[in-house]
């Protein structure tokens, strides 16, 4: 099974050696992995026809091939060059700080305060916020009913790029930013998406990630699968679908954009996807107790931080109820529906058009906790 340093070398050779557009060169990795063409040498070495299958193009079959030769040839005679040396004994490194997480730590690295579910707290509060950081909470919480074979690293990710999509709407409704936005543009045309809070969402299929896997050999494959379904079912009767990404397409159709020296900030070895590392940083920070009064002082860092990670963990708590109240009443499609009319509900007031833009407002959890279906 390929590692995720050899998906993104791969990617990086397709991208940067070979020139494929990055876009194309991500649908096409999970093609290459199934045919066992992982490294530039085993490019060069593979069959033309089996090549211009993968590709569907002749003449970029040829481009990638003769790439590969290219890169393998250079560092055949790199390795020719350099003097023979002992090869070292390795001893296993215990882990230490800095080392790449395994899935179930990284996992773990993500969580968020616990959910507060005592309802006598819950309909006291009132957090002070503004939309943006709403609408990821919402989104992380109904995933957890829609969505539950996604771990918490996917959900945040996807709640992120549902935030980022709406906010790039809206900018352009109220006059604050003009021309297409790389979703109108057709940068997402082809690949898999899934549907949060009504909104299509397009994602990257994480290939053999295992969010509770902790052994040493566990493996993260951040790849866009070639699928002619594009429409990800979730529901429980279907087999268990692959952790996604939420799909960068501004990202995406920057790091495609005209090769000018200064003019090209995003990495091609970076994977255009929205990190869950932002997403939460967001959260964390986004929900103070109420509007800060004028000429009080200054408010203790360290005490603001944990009233905020209190106020997000009974925003938590509220959402939490709200959807566990309807889950087994509602059908995931329904309950997905539902989530954005409720969002609307309870969502701070903000001044119309350009005026409102990043405004705060109140939100009252007791006002959440009154969209629970009533008790029978």
């Amino acid at each position: 099974m390929a590692s995720t340093q050899d998906i993104q070398s791969l990617l990086r050779f397709l991208s940067q050696d070979a020139k494929v557009p990055l876009a194309q060169a991500i649908s096409k990795v999970k093609d290459l992995q199934n045919a066992k063409i992982i490294t530039p040498t085993e490019i060069a070495k593979a069959e033309f026809d089996n090549l211009k299958t993968i590709f569907g193009d002749e003449k970029l079959a040829r481009q990638v091939l003769n790439a590969a030769k290219r890169v393998s040839k250079k560092r055949t005679s790199s390795d020719m060059s350099a003097p023979a040396v002992p090869a070292p004994v390795v001893k296993k490194a215990k882990p230490s700080y800095g080392e790449p997480l395994n899935p179930a730590q990284y996992e773990a690295s993500l969580a968020l305060p616990e959910a507060e579910l005592d309802e006598a707290k819950l309909k006291e509060a009132v957090i002070f916020t503004n939309r943006a950081p709403l609408v990821i909470a919402f989104a992380v919480t109904l995933l957890k009913y829609t969505m539950p074979e996604q771990p918490l690293s996917s959900r945040l990710s996807l709640a992120q790029a549902l935030c980022s999509a709406n906010s790039t709407s809206k900018a352009r409704n109220i006059g604050l930013q003009s021309g297409k936005s790389a979703e109108e543009e057709g940068w997402g045309e082809g690949q898999p998406y899934v549907t949060i809070m009504g909104r299509p969402i397009r994602v990257m299929k994480r290939w053999g990630y295992n969010s509770k896997e902790d052994g040493e050999e566990a493996s993260s494959q951040d790849t866009i699968g070639a699928s002619t379904q594009n429409t990800i079912q979730a529901e429980s009767s279907v087999p268990e679908e692959p952790a996604l990404w939420g799909l960068d397409l501004e990202a995406l159709k920057k790091s495609n954009g005209p090769v000018i020296a200064g003019a090209r900030k995003t990495s091609t070895t970076e994977l255009p996807i929205y990190k869950p590392e932002g997403a939460r940083a967001y959260l964390l920070k986004s929900f103070q107790t109420k509007q800060p009064a004028q000429g009080h002082g200054v408010v203790p860092k360290k005490k603001m931080v944990t009233d905020k990670e209190r106020n997000l963990g009974m925003l938590l708590g509220a959402l939490d109820l709200l959807c566990q109240s309807w889950a087994h009443i509602l059908s995931k499609d329904d309950l997905d529906r539902r989530a954005w009319v409720w969002y609307c509900n309870v969502r701070p007031e903000v001044k119309p058009g350009a005026a409102g833009w990043g405004g705060k407002g109140e939100v009252k959890l007791v006002e959440v906790l009154e969209l629970r279906r009533p008790a029978v």
